[in-house]
């Protein structure tokens, strides 16, 4: 089985360093941004099928990044999840609209997220 690769999108080290640990040892090619330019810069040689968008991010948030890729025909097919901590009313439909695929709050329930990333793996 090749390695399915995986962009994480975290600003948060602990929260980052837990995904990415996760799904490494789930046998995926993941690769890391503590920011939305980050991401764009790695973005230009790696193609992933999944991104896990943290939406509080500094400088451009996940939503207006999500936005900017979902609208570029390069990156557009990529799945987003967003991973936040926003759990408010409303806050899943703002991700959702933006053009996030599904919306996973914090804190993260490691089963959960696994599964639901090889779901996802599956359908690409």
């Amino acid at each position: 089985m090749s390695k399915k690769p995986i962009l994480i999108v975290e600003d948060n080290p602990i929260n980052l360093k837990l995904v990415q640990v996760l799904l490494s040892k789930e046998g995926y090619e993941v690769k890391v941004a503590t920011d939305a330019e980050e991401a764009l810069i790695i973005l230009k040689d790696f193609h992933p099928v999944i991104i896990l968008m943290d939406i509080q991010l500094p400088g451009m948030n996940g939503l207006q990044l999500t936005r900017m890729l979902k609208k570029n025909p390069l990156t557009k097919d990529i799945l987003i999840l967003a991973l936040t901590a926003y759990a408010m009313k409303g806050d899943e439909e703002k991700a959702l609209s933006a053009g996030c695929d599904n919306y996973i709050t914090k804190p993260i329930d490691i089963r959960n997220l696994v599964n639901m990333v090889a779901q996802y793996v599956k359908k690409k």
